[in-house]
């Protein structure tokens, strides 16, 4: 197949790289070429690091690289594609003009999928003419370990369109599961309940953030603790998630005030360097500040 990844961050190069993997012939599209050599960088790292491990042999590697190209033309990224990923930000603006630029350019049977975690894709299929084609194919980070991939079905979502969702994501060795377009689906909105209790547990002084995310790898064997995934995934896109469910479902997601303080203050976790966590190269090397007064 021919797959076309829009945006060429963390998600998006996770996810033109296992599509490389499994043999598909992919371009990867970004607003700023330094964005995509970004993108196509780490994931040469990746398979690096994957070789080092033997996961990945070096033949295997080159040629995931052989099948993988970048652009910053939308046009030459999606015109031949049999299926079009976007992972831009998560802005449902961004997202109607980004979907409503790649109708123009693809064939009537072309597959628009978005990586959103939390946006209704009921919306984002609405700015499209055609939007039986819509699906949401939400994946995880990092997306060359994390083997699900949830499905999301927009009310407009042909049976067709679904079915071939399903051989797309079996096809790239991931494990689908399909959920309805619902606020944070199922994934999002369980993740980020835990979250946001964890949280408000660090704000109370209930027990340190290291010993929170200790409770959950080691009392339910989670591979990551949520204080720990928040910082990852980043607090600013936490927050945006949280006001999002809180208009949608309610105030039990009301996002508690050390999060907004947080991001107020530019602690938006692993990308920044400081989030509940310090962070130096990529790993944690402190705790920010004295969890019992944040």
């Amino acid at each position: 197949m021919q797959v076309a990844v829009l945006g060429a961050g963390t998600m998006g190069h996770g996810i033109a790289q296992v599509s490389a993997m499994a043999g598909h012939d992919v371009q990867v599209r970004d607003i700023d070429e330094e964005f995509v050599a970004d993108g196509l960088a780490a994931i040469e790292s990746n398979l690096e690091a994957g070789i080092k491990r033997d996961k990945v042999t070096q033949n295997e590697a080159d040629a995931t690289l052989n099948r993988l190209s970048g652009t910053t033309s939308l046009e030459a990224a999606v015109t031949d594609a049999d299926i079009v990923i976007e992972a831009v930000p998560e802005e449902m603006a961004i997202k109607h003009e980004t979907v409503t630029d790649v109708e123009s350019h693809v064939a009537p049977d072309t597959i628009i999928a978005s990586n959103t975690s939390s946006l209704s894709l009921t919306e984002i299929a609405s700015a499209l003419d055609h939007p039986s084609r819509a699906v949401g194919l939400h994946f995880f980070n990092p997306v060359h370990i994390m083997k699900l991939v949830e499905i999301v079905t927009a009310e407009q979502s042909s049976d067709e369109t679904v079915e071939r969702a399903h051989e797309f994501v079996e096809g790239i060795e991931k494990t689908p599961i399909e959920v309805m377009d619902s606020p944070g689906f199922a994934s999002s909105r369980l993740g980020v309940a835990l979250g946001v209790e964890s949280m408000r547990m660090v704000e109370e002084g209930v027990a340190s953030p290291e010993d929170i995310d200790t409770a959950m790898e080691l009392g339910y064997n989670h591979p990551m603790g949520p204080i720990e995934l928040g910082d990852v995934v980043g607090l600013d896109v936490r927050l945006d998630i949280l006001e999002y469910l809180r208009e949608e479902l309610g105030e039990r997601f009301k996002p508690p005030q050390i999060l907004k303080r947080k991001v107020r203050a530019g602690k938006l976790g692993k990308k920044s360097g400081e989030g509940f966590y310090l962070w130096e190269d990529g790993e944690v090397v402190g705790t920010s500040g004295d969890w019992g007064d944040s």
